[in-house]
């Protein structure tokens, strides 16, 4: 159906269509919870436990999809990922307690940890290098507009299907996107490296071992345990704030909170557009990686005022920056991995930062529902505003200089 020299971005839009559905279907909850509590009583901390049912199994898919990827490649890892999340997307519909939801957002995480590094090993696998940042900005963009479309898709759904409907459907399109990835054609360069380089799995984990000795790689997964807390707390938290403190109803939410997933959408191509024209321009892929995330960090200390804010409508002003901030930060952070690590083990170590993020979400995804619960929100936008410029430091201290390092081990 598809001609091989046609493919390479093909397969970026493939790509960013997964990680479109992926955001998508975690959304989905976020926005029906509130209605779905009119059905059957669910807690702030049953809600926290619900989430952490993801996270929990996220945290382990994360790694195991990143190393099952890197081994059997995008083709089969993508894929199979996005048919596993999207059956328990499906599942959802059927859920009458909040146990229920927990075990099937459990499923859904065990998909979705092969997400991310199925779509970064796609990249990696197909586009040249001095193309590459761009690539993974728009790959991983597709998170945006999943999260774009959930609220206001999922407003309309529920007023004209319901709750449950809202889950049937959305899980549906991840299996259609399922039957198309599958007819593109395979990676013949990849292929031919695949006939010689079959190794045991005894090898592939004593790989994971010698990986794991690589200090660059303790780095990046510092990075993320630090921070993947906080987007968490945007994606799971921010519609209950805006219903619970600022009285906003949810036809309104569905209105408002799309936006912010827009300038994230926006700023992952950006933060790659700028990201290659600096590397282009300068050969620095210093310069061209931290010069972003150097101006996304300043621009995350704006969660500090969301509590000053007047309206819903400036703590949406707040949120845009943010979200465009991450943007900006998120892209040229995975793009610094494939920098470091080359085509080998990038996935494992995406999958393996990816995994500390979601463990550290697992940590305080309870304690934030207690913490809101018992007090406010307060304490979780002071996280939000100082930590990205506290993790900038570290990198910048930890990493003085991103260069691709010799003798990596192979999945």
């Amino acid at each position: 159906m598809f001609k091989q020299k046609n493919v390479y971005w093909i397969v970026v839009f493939m790509a960013f269509l997964a990680t479109a559905l992926s955001f998508l279907d975690r959304q989905v909850l976020s926005v029906s919870i509130i209605r779905i509590r009119e059905d059957f009583p669910i807690s702030d901390t049953d809600y926290g436990f619900i989430n952490t049912g993801f996270l929990v199994s996220y945290a382990i898919m994360f790694t195991l999809g990143g190393i099952l990827i890197d081994r059997f490649g995008s083709r089969k890892g993508l894929g199979y990922s996005v048919g596993i999340w999207s059956l328990a997307t499906a599942l959802h519909s059927v859920a009458t307690n909040a146990f229920h939801f927990g075990i099937y957002r459990f499923f859904l995480g065990l998909g979705e940890g092969g997400a991310f590094p199925g779509a970064i090993k796609a990249v990696v696998e197909w586009v040249p290098k001095k193309k590459q940042a761009l690539a993974n900005g728009i790959a991983i963009g597709g998170s945006a507009l999943g999260a774009v479309a959930a609220p206001p898709l999922c407003v309309y759904l529920i007023g004209t299907i319901g709750w449950r409907g809202v889950f049937l459907v959305t899980g549906i399109f991840g299996l259609l996107w399922v039957l198309v990835w599958f007819l593109l054609p395979k990676n013949k360069a990849k292929a031919k490296r695949d006939l010689k380089e079959v190794k045991s799995w005894a090898e592939t984990f004593r790989s994971v071992g010698k990986i794991l000795k690589i200090k660059e790689v303790w780095i990046f997964i510092l990075i993320r345990f630090i921070l993947d807390p906080i987007f968490y707390f945007y994606m799971f938290w921010i519609p209950k704030y805006l219903s619970d403190s600022r009285g906003v109803d949810l036809e309104k939410i569905g209105e408002l909170f799309w936006i912010p997933f827009l300038a994230l959408g926006i700023s992952n191509m950006l933060g790659g557009f700028f990201s290659d024209k600096v590397f282009r321009s300068t050969g620095s892929l210093d310069w061209a990686r931290k010069g972003v995330m150097g101006v996304a960090a300043i621009l995350t200390l704006s969660a500090l005022f969301v509590k000053y804010m007047p309206s819903e409508e400036w703590v949406i002003v707040i949120m845009v920056v943010a979200f465009f901030a991450h943007g900006l930060w998120i892209t040229n952070y995975i793009t610094a991995i494939s920098d470091t690590f080359g085509k080998s083990i990038t996935s494992t170590v995406i999958g393996l930062s990816g995994s500390a993020g979601a463990l550290s979400s697992v940590l305080i995804n309870p304690l934030m529902g207690n913490i809101i619960e018992k007090f406010s929100y307060d304490p979780m936008w002071i996280y939000s505003g100082l930590m990205y410029p506290v993790a900038f430091i570290l990198f910048l201290v930890l990493m003085p200089k991103i260069r691709q390092l010799r003798h990596i081990p192979t999945i």
